[in-house]
């Protein structure tokens, strides 16, 4: 794997040097494909490397874990061990916070992987792990009893929420339980972009609901797991300090996005891409180059917003302050990890983020060691 060993980083941030190399995965739209996966090593855990100080901004802290295929979905398990779901090979692994040893829990039956669908997202809550993932004839929200005791495997996994349209491409996949209690989803428009504005269709939306599946209290639509609309491809969805809903939205060919959500809004597509300044559409609260982007996970930490890329392979930060930027995004470890998938803040609030990369999807340049997880520390 070629990699610049300089990392770059836009709007005055000075550069990083790591010696490591890593990578991550992303979204089609009309972007073009990259070459397709070669051999991952085998998988290996590492301790981590002493930590390189660049611009004190973001430390890369070391690898936690090496060897991963795939990997897509990140969830944290009381007592801060990692799951993590492969979406071509329909597997969760548990990841030890600590010496990043790796112990399969099997494969998810019923995952029908294909473009970019197959096991996405996974969120942990009350003994349960729940997933996002494409079945045979829909993209669906199931869950698992997991115990998560020394040999504990899997339950079997009961739907939760089904019939999410599915596509080849954009099918969404990002869950995540809110500060309200409620089990919230990303979905996209399976390239069929009449979907986001169709408030019948669970495609194109940001959904809402009890652990259960059902219509979560106060909707804005009765009877409706819909909470906004207008979406392409939403892969991140994260919350501030004062429980406001974030999310990260792949664009066409213009502009990808950072929305702030609210209940009952429409975010424009098809009709607008990036902002348009149009009555009844809302604005995007930052937007990039889709060569500069491509956002996936998103996560929340010392007052900003942490935005993977894909296709921009960079990790980006979006100062917060309030419901507004609080300045112009930066941009770090440009180029020198590769395809970057999913960010993961830690729960007790440290600084501390995980990064998943995702260059063995098919669309990366994967090298050996490929797919990590990295520590990083942020301020």
């Amino acid at each position: 794997m070629s990699r610049p060993a300089v990392l770059k980083a836009l709007g005055g941030v000075a550069a990083l040097v790591f010696a490591a190399g890593c990578s991550s995965g992303g979204d089609t739209g009309a972007r073009g494909t990259s070459p397709p996966p070669g051999s991952a090593s085998s998988p290996v855990s590492s301790s981590a490397p002493a930590p390189v100080r660049g611009d004190g901004r973001v430390t890369v802290a070391g690898t936690l874990a090496e060897g991963l295929r795939s990997p897509w979905g990140l969830a944290a398990l009381p007592g801060g061990d990692l799951l993590v779901s492969s979406r071509d090979e329909r597997t969760i692994t548990r990841v030890d916070g600590r010496s990043g040893a790796k112990r399969s829990l099997g494969e998810v039956p019923g995952v029908v992987p294909g473009g970019e669908g197959g096991l996405m997202g996974l969120a942990v809550r009350d003994g349960w792990v729940y997933a996002y993932l494409t079945a045979a004839s829909d993209n669906r929200i199931v869950r698992m009893r997991y115990d998560g005791g020394d040999g504990d495997r899997l339950g079997p996994p009961r739907p939760v929420l089904t019939g999410i349209p599915k596509g080849t491409v954009h099918n969404g996949g990002r869950i995540a339980f809110g500060p309200d209690g409620m089990l919230y989803a990303g979905t996209g428009e399976t390239g069929e972009t009449g979907l986001a504005q169709d408030r019948e269709s669970l495609g194109g939306k940001i959904l809402r609901m009890t652990p259960e599946g059902k219509p979560a209290p106060g909707n804005p639509f009765e009877g409706s797991v819909v909470y906004s609309y207008g979406h392409r491809n939403v892969q991140g969805i994260a919350w501030d300090a004062e429980g406001r809903l974030w999310a990260a939205e792949f664009g066409q060919n213009t502009w990808d996005e950072l929305n702030l959500v609210e209940p009952g809004r429409n975010y424009g597509w098809p009709e607008v891409e990036g902002g348009a300044g149009r009555s009844g559409f809302v604005d995007p609260v930052a937007q990039w180059p889709t060569s500069e982007a491509s956002p996936s996970g998103i996560a929340y930490a010392r007052g900003a917003i942490w935005m993977a890329g894909l296709r921009g392979e960079r990790l980006w930060r979006i100062p917060l302050d309030g419901e507004r930027r609080s300045g112009e995004p930066e941009s770090f470890l440009s180029g020198e990890y590769g395809r970057l998938r999913t960010v993961l803040a830690d729960a007790d609030g440290d600084g501390r983020l995980w990064l998943v990369t995702s260059e063995t999807d098919g669309r990366g340049t994967p090298g050996s060691g490929d797919d990590r997880i990295l520590r990083l520390e942020v301020r």
